[in-house]
């Protein structure tokens, strides 16, 4: 089982939904970051359940205890151990579910490949999981801004219902003004009777979180397997429930033709830019110093409040009631998700070993 994830500032996180407590390892991370558990705090504030009438009803608090890796305030270049209780688990809530395979879950997929699975919440497969991932981006977008790389995102797409204006035209300081994080208010507002509408008729409904970060220098990524764009797709594709990702021009480059996507290269103020940046900030894989900007795609929650018709470990067809606590829509809580795993991307590469092979070549002539 896949447990760790980066090459650089590697996390490796542990724990099950229901379980005493999830956490994450975070080895590679610099020392003399300044971080507190109280910032930490912070971002899982945003990603915790019960925080809305729009979340899941669990009520978990979400305080994080630093276990090791730093003194004084301050990150020791050791590995850092994050530790989060679980306090709301409910397990027998999930009993009805200990035989047989919930509809769009990983029930059937578990068994099949470790011959057991936690029916308790999803185990290791629940969405629980990304606090411990929130927790790891919280530092690494404190040690990124150092270097004036901000990442932002927000709710632009409830259903049917979606943003119009582009990310350059919001206020990223309104996204958190209400409970749906969607910038723009009135569709914010229309966004909250589409959710409202899906849990009073005991359903679901997805959506859509575009994500941007700025700041970025030129030459991060890699030209062939360790693409930039390849590693965040991957990232974001592991968060639970994400169904699409597309950076960029994205899936609308299908329709375009050559001469109007290329993005034109032009000087501005002493820095090479491109005019449409079609490119979402990087070309050939590696990074060119524009905005990367992207959206994550978000499937309805598998889980709904009706009854749903599957099959038993047998194979016996059966019926399961819909109860218990969960979201009506879980694109507001990816937001923070989005950012995280957006800045593990970001400081995963900003660590790697840079090579600019055409100032070695100059410096060599020179000398």
């Amino acid at each position: 089982m896949a447990n760790t994830w980066g090459k650089n500032f590697r996390i490796t996180t542990f724990g099950e939904s229901h379980g005493k407590a999830i956490g994450i390892i975070i080895d590679g991370c610099p020392p003399k970051l300044a971080i507190d558990e109280h910032m930490i705090n912070q971002a899982l504030a945003e990603r915790k359940p019960g925080q809305s009438p729009i979340t899941s009803a669990r009520n978990e608090p979400d305080q994080c205890q630093i276990l090791s890796g730093t003194f004084q305030g301050k990150t020791t270049g050791a590995p850092i151990m994050i530790l989060i209780q679980n306090h709301d688990a409910k397990s027998k809530d999930y009993k009805h579910l200990a035989n047989v395979y919930r509809p769009s879950h990983a029930d059937y997929t578990y068994t099949q490949k470790y011959g057991i699975r936690d029916y308790r919440g999803g185990g290791r497969s629940s969405a629980r999981e990304t606090a411990t991932w929130v927790a790891a981006g919280a530092i690494a977008q404190a040690w990124l801004k150092l270097y004036n790389i901000q990442i932002q995102a927000y709710v632009s797409q409830i259903g049917k219902v979606q943003m119009k204006k582009k990310y350059r035209n919001i206020c990223f300081k309104n996204v958190e003004k209400n409970m749906v994080r969607c910038p723009e208010k009135k569709t914010a507002e229309k966004m909250l009777k589409t959710i409202a509408k899906a849990k009073k008729n005991k359903d679901t409904v997805g959506g859509m979180v575009t994500g941007v970060i700025q700041g970025t220098p030129v030459g991060l990524g890699e030209p062939v397997f360790d693409k930039f764009h390849a590693v965040l797709g991957q990232a974001m594709l592991s968060i639970n429930a994400a169904k699409g990702f597309e950076y960029g021009s994205g899936f609308r480059a299908a329709q375009m033709y050559g001469s109007m996507h290329n993005d034109v290269f032009i000087q501005k103020n002493g820095q090479v830019k491109t005019k449409k940046n079609y490119s979402g900030g990087i070309q050939g894989g590696i990074t060119h110093g524009e905005d990367i900007y992207f959206n994550v795609a978000f499937k309805p929650v598998a889980t709904i409040m009706q009854t749903q018709q599957s099959i038993d470990l047998q194979g016996n067809t059966t019926y399961i009631p819909g109860k218990g606590r969960h979201d009506p829509c879980i694109v507001p809580r990816a937001v923070p998700i989005v950012k995280a795993m957006a800045a593990l991307v970001t400081i995963d590469f900003m660590l790697y070993p840079q090579k600019n092979s055409h100032h070695e070549a100059e410096n060599s002539t020179n000398e």
